[in-house]
C-alpha cells in the first residue's frame, strides 16, 4: 500500500527554512553565498544593506538600509566581520571562497584605507580655508 504524498516522511517538510538549498555537499561548512560578493557589496553598497540582503538577512538589511549603515559604523563592522571570517548566510554557513581570498582581500581594504586617509587629509586643509573665511 502506497502512503499519499501529503504524508510521506520528506526531510525538511515541516519547515522549508531549516536547510540551506544553495548549500555545497562538499562537507565544508560553506554555503553557496560568495566571500569576494559579499566583501564587494559590503565596500561599495554597504550604507544601504545590499550585502545583508545578499546574505539572506532580510530584516538586517532594512534596517541597515533606513539607518544608512548605522551612520557607516555598522557597514564599517560588516567590513571587519566579513574580512575575519564571521559574517555567515542566512543559515550559519560560512561564505564561500574565504580561504583562497582572506589575503588579497586584507590587503586591497588596507590600502584602500590609507589611500581614503591620505586623499582626506590632503584635502582637509582647503575645507578649513573655506570655514575660516566666513
Amino acid at each position: 500500500m502506497s502512503v499519499p504524498p501529503n504524508q510521506r516522511n520528506y526531510p525538511n517538510s515541516g519547515n522549508p527554512y531549516q536547510s540551506n538549498p544553495y548549500q555545497q555537499q562538499n562537507g565544508s561548512g560553506e554555503g553557496g553565498k560568495s566571500f569576494i560578493a559579499t566583501w564587494l557589496l559590503s565596500w561599495f553598497l554597504g550604507g544601504l544593506g545590499i550585502d545583508r540582503f545578499y546574505l539572506g538577512k532580510v530584516g538586517t538589511g532594512i534596517l541597515k538600509l533606513v539607518t544608512f549603515g548605522g551612520l557607516g559604523i555598522w557597514a564599517l563592522i560588516d567590513i571587519i566581520l566579513i574580512l575575519v571570517g564571521a559574517m555567515r548566510d542566512k543559515y550559519g554557513y560560512r561564505l564561500a571562497g574565504y580561504e583562497q581570498h582572506k589575503k588579497t582581500a586584507w590587503i586591497i581594504t588596507i590600502v584602500l584605507l590609507v589611500l581614503g586617509i591620505s586623499f582626506g587629509s590632503l584635502s582637509a586643509p582647503s575645507y578649513i580655508e573655506q570655514w575660516q573665511s566666513f
